[in-house]
């Protein structure tokens, strides 16, 4: 503890100072401390007792190498401070890192003075600026630097600085590989020294419009460097204060070329790289707003490759895809320059014809598409030939809008194809009825069973052998309060169309199954349903789910449910039909092949597919009795169907001869208007009850 004597003394022989020591009072920002020969504290403000947490008390007395210096600058100090007493060599101000009471360091900024007093006795003042803020400022800006420099190293983006001119001053690149030429050559020169001229244009104009309207302005340039072709993507920031222009620059090679493979998928056919549909209607539009402006016709043909199918089917899909390659390189062989050649999917082309003065233009080209193809294609050494169907609509006689002229010219196909194929055919007012009433039925057809127009009707279907009735096949019929009786024929191809197949299927499935079960319980006997399913309905994922619900709630047995499927289904090939029907087929459900002997290879569907039931088209049953070819194909089918473990199925029958020679043939069951036309379900009821 300090002698209270010594204190009074210092303070005594020091008083002399006290005006001084008043002006040091009144400032607290700066810590002045006052020290004795023996660096003894004889003055301590209250800067200093902020600065370095000693009160003055505390601190008086005190030898300056115990109070504020670190114990590896104590010798130094003392020295220094007895080379000053001794031999008046000053302490140079400087910047220190001392400590406070609690031993943390405290950056100062120390000025050193020594006075001599009335007793000759020499006593030195500390003057301590506080840099704890500046030296957390220069701390935080060199970070902040060496950030920038990490930064700048991790960016592959190149940066350049320039005059407004165009002049770079500056550059940064990550890779050096990125520049079009060495830095040697274009610092201090000016862009148009030695980038080409047009992108030259791009960075002038641009320079301008950043510096005109202050803010960033972006643009996309490219330039052969010795990698190849690279595009680059510039971002220009003006620096007003400085005068000068920041320019980042970014390789975009890579989002280039995703950008150009997007929208080369969005807009052209993968397999043909033919323009796609959105692409080839687009096109179309502008066609007809430049036949429009200069008064000339156009045309759209709509192409269908003829039985494309039975290729897929019977070759495979690798070899129709090789077809539709080598038949789209034929369809431009024919077109002039300004014409355009799309896919619209599958086995359909699109062909716009512009700059017409005639029919007779696209007459002839339809003529030269049909010669053309009359050369056999040679496909993996096999020699194929393919024919079309082509559908003409004309801007302006057959429609002025794309769209109108696309379903004009698809109708005008499908004309063809009922021509008989391997021919052309021009739309017309008749087809245009047609189309019409097509688009009335598909409007009608959406609200009909909201509004209860759709009603089932059942055909029984007998055993021969016992002359007994074993079931019945649903058939949909629809009764519209203005469109009168429209045939199923009609509304159900719209409806496999437009997807409300799905929900019609569904109510089919359900009624009818309610309905079987009533007849059943009505008969007390183990009669079967026959439901038609299309393409569409395979594909939906509830629909096994809906049929073992259903079958559920009206407790009917899987096996009383059969569900007929036609070729036109299995000619699609895909997958899902064939996981759907093994799928059925495990439940229990029969699996029936309807309108036998009309397809393509319907041998092969029978091997590849769990069937239980043959069904042979009416077509053959109406000329059994007439004629001996037609009676042979049934007796084979008969035999090749039982010799599979197939029940078989006449539709059609009309007459009591065709019913004995099928007996004899040895058909086992038969529907036709012989026994009944298809009935409502009342009518069925009482009809069955009448045979018991």
């Amino acid at each position: 503890m300090k002698s209270k004597k010594v204190v009074s003394a210092l303070n005594h022989q020091y008083v002399v100072n006290d005006p001084l020591h008043q002006l040091f009072d009144a400032v607290n920002v700066i810590s002045v401390q006052g020290y004795d020969e023996e660096r003894r504290v004889i003055y301590w403000n209250e800067g200093s007792e902020i600065l370095y947490g000693y009160s003055k008390e505390e601190a008086t007395g005190q030898k300056l190498e115990d109070l504020i210096i670190p114990e590896l600058m104590s010798e130094i100090v003392v020295d220094a401070h007895t080379n000053w007493i001794k031999n008046d060599v000053e302490i140079p101000a400087a910047e220190l890192t001392l400590r406070d009471k609690n031993g943390k360091d405290v950056s100062v900024f120390s000025s050193h003075v020594m006075f001599t007093n009335q007793y000759n006795n020499k006593q030195m003042y500390c003057i301590d600026i506080d840099l704890t803020d500046v030296r957390q400022a220069q701390e935080q800006a060199i970070f902040k630097e060496h950030m920038l420099e990490t930064i700048f190293e991790a960016i592959p983006d190149l940066f350049f600085l320039m005059e407004s001119d165009g002049t770079i001053i500056d550059y940064h690149a990550c890779d050096k590989g990125d520049l079009y030429i060495s830095p040697e050559k274009f610092i201090g020169k000016n862009i148009a020294d030695f980038l080409p001229q047009e992108v030259v244009q791009k960075f002038k104009s641009h320079i301008a419009k950043a510096v005109k309207q202050e803010k960033i302005i972006s643009f996309e340039y490219e330039l052969n460097l010795p990698k190849g072709l690279v595009y680059f993507e510039a971002r220009i920031s003006h620096l007003k204060k400085y005068k000068q222009i920041m320019i980042i620059v970014r390789d975009i090679t890579e989002q280039h070329k995703s950008a150009e493979l997007i929208r080369h998928q969005a807009y052209f056919d993968s397999l043909t790289a033919l323009p796609n549909r959105f692409l080839a209607l687009d096109r179309l539009t502008q066609i007809l707003i430049e036949a429009e402006r200069h008064h000339e016709k156009a045309a759209v043909l709509f192409l269908d490759l003829d039985d494309f199918k039975k290729v897929n089917d019977s070759l495979g899909h690798e070899v129709g895809d090789k077809l539709l390659i080598e038949s789209a390189h034929r369809l431009k062989q024919v077109l002039r320059k300004e014409d355009t050649v799309g896919r619209l999917g599958g086995d359909e082309f699109i062909i716009l014809l512009r700059r017409l003065t005639d029919h007779h233009d696209a007459l002839a080209i339809a003529e030269n598409l049909l010669k053309i193809f009359r050369t056999p294609f040679k496909i993996d050494n096999r020699e194929l030939i393919l024919t079309l169907s082509i559908g003409v609509a004309v801007y302006p006689e057959n429609g002025n809008a794309a769209s109108d002229l696309l379903r004009n010219a698809d109708t005008a196909m499908y004309q063809a194809k009922a021509l008989g194929r391997n021919t052309y055919s021009f739309f017309t007012k008749e087809m245009n009825i047609v189309i019409q009433r097509r688009l009335a039925i598909e409007a009608q057809l959406r609200g009909a069973l909201d509004r209860h127009e759709l009603e089932l009707y059942y055909q029984p279907q007998f055993e021969i052998r016992k002359n007994s009735i074993i079931g019945a096949e649903a058939l949909l019929r629809w009764n519209h309060p203005t469109l009168g009786n429209i045939p199923p024929d009609e509304f159900i191809p719209i409806a496999e169309h437009s997807g409300l197949i799905v929900p019609i299927g569904q109510y089919v499935i359900e009624q009818a199954l309610r309905f079987l079960s009533k007849w059943q319980l009505s008969d007390q006997k183990s009669y079967t349903m026959a439901v038609n399913l299309s393409p569409r309905q395979l594909r939906d994922t509830e629909l096994l789910n809906l049929i073992k619900n259903t079958l559920a709630d009206v407790n009917i047995s899987f096996g009383s449910l059969e569900l007929e499927i036609t070729e036109g289904v299995l000619m699609n090939g895909q997958s899902y039909i064939n996981e759907a029907l093994i799928e059925i087929n495990a439940l229990g459900i029969k699996l029936s092949m309807d309108d036998f002997g009309t397809g393509y290879s319907s041998l092969s569907y029978l091997r590849q597919y769990p069937f239980d039931i043959l069904k042979i088209d009416r077509s053959f049953i109406n000329g059994i009795t007439l004629n001996k070819s037609d009676c042979d194909l049934v007796k084979a089918t008969i035999a090749m169907s039982h010799s599979l473990g197939l029940t078989v199925v006449a539709e059609g029958v009309e007459t009591k001869e065709q019913l004995t020679l099928l007996s004899d043939l040895g058909c086992d069951f038969v529907q036709g208007y012989y026994f009944s036309k298809p009935i409502p379900a009342k009518q069925l009821l009482d009809f069955s009850a009448a045979l018991l």
